[in-house]
């Protein structure tokens, strides 16, 4: 049997993620920004092109992506790590040179309270997901140096936030699994969410500098802490439009900067 074509297999690749991208965000490849920020919500994109007069683009698709005039681009790809690992493939066709996941999570630590930023050091891959691109030896990392722009300007902000691990799962619903719960306490994980791991695995697959701030939306550990509409509505009408301003000044200072923030070698 003959050894496949790698070169030709790349090609392949890059040439249906360059076919794709457009096809589910309606947005052109060349529209496309250097910076991306990635989100779950709709809400972020509506109101991220209300703050900038654009429009919103891949309406009736299954992602939602605008960018302002500043060269930033946002995308609204879905939820779990099946769609974030496929947005973090299709930006492979644009080759941006930082993306940043504005998503929410769980508390996972008594000092975790709704409100709280954190700033993952690192997410355990519980999702399955990036078994497809590395195998489990492999962590699952944000770049570092992206992560540090959004640290320093959350600190010039007067923001306060956590650091620590959190646990990527494609479980929904897991708050009633005894097992599962004890688990997490063991593995000392700060949050649980359901798409950081894939981000930062894949887009350390395709070479792409990422990060993520997470927006801590319920504490699933106590009684009364499971997230409801309600509260989630709680969280948005509080939390959301700072969250997302933090993203937005804190990936347009890195454009106005210059600096570059990939790895030397992939």
């Amino acid at each position: 049997m003959s050894e496949p074509d790698v070169s030709r297999t790349a090609i392949d690749r890059l040439s249906i993620a360059k076919n794709w991208l457009p096809r589910y965000t309606g947005m052109p490849i060349d529209e496309f920004g250097d910076y991306i920020l990635l989100t779950n919500f709709h809400d972020y994109v509506e109101r991220f092109c209300n703050k900038f007069d654009c429009d919103i683009q891949g309406v009736g698709r299954p992602m939602q992506a605008a960018t302002n005039s500043a060269g930033l681009t946002i995308v609204n790809f879905g939820m779990g790590s099946a769609n974030a690992a496929t947005i973090m493939d299709l930006l492979s066709a644009r080759r941006p040179e930082g993306v940043l996941f504005l998503g929410k999570c769980g508390g996972l630590k008594k000092t975790t309270e709704i409100g709280h930023f954190i700033l993952p050091i690192a997410a355990i891959r519980g999702e399955g997901m990036s078994m497809d691109y590395f195998p489990p030896e492999v962590p699952a990392l944000p770049s570092f140096k992206l992560h540090k722009f959004v640290s320093e300007h959350m600190v010039e902000r007067r923001l306060d936030y956590r650091t620590g691990v959190v646990y990527t799962t494609n479980r929904r619903l897991w708050e009633h699994d005894e097992t599962f719960r004890e688990r997490l306490v063991k593995m000392t994980c700060i949050g649980i969410e359901m798409e950081t791991a894939t981000i930062f695995i894949v887009g350390h697959y395709n070479a792409i500098s990422r990060g993520a701030l997470l927006l801590i939306s319920d504490v699933p550990i106590t009684p009364d802490g499971v997230k409801t509409e309600e509260s989630d509505r709680y969280v948005t009408n509080n939390w959301s439009e700072t969250h997302l301003d933090i993203g937005i000044e804190a990936m347009t200072n890195i454009v106005h900067k210059g600096e570059q923030i990939r790895h030397f070698r992939y």
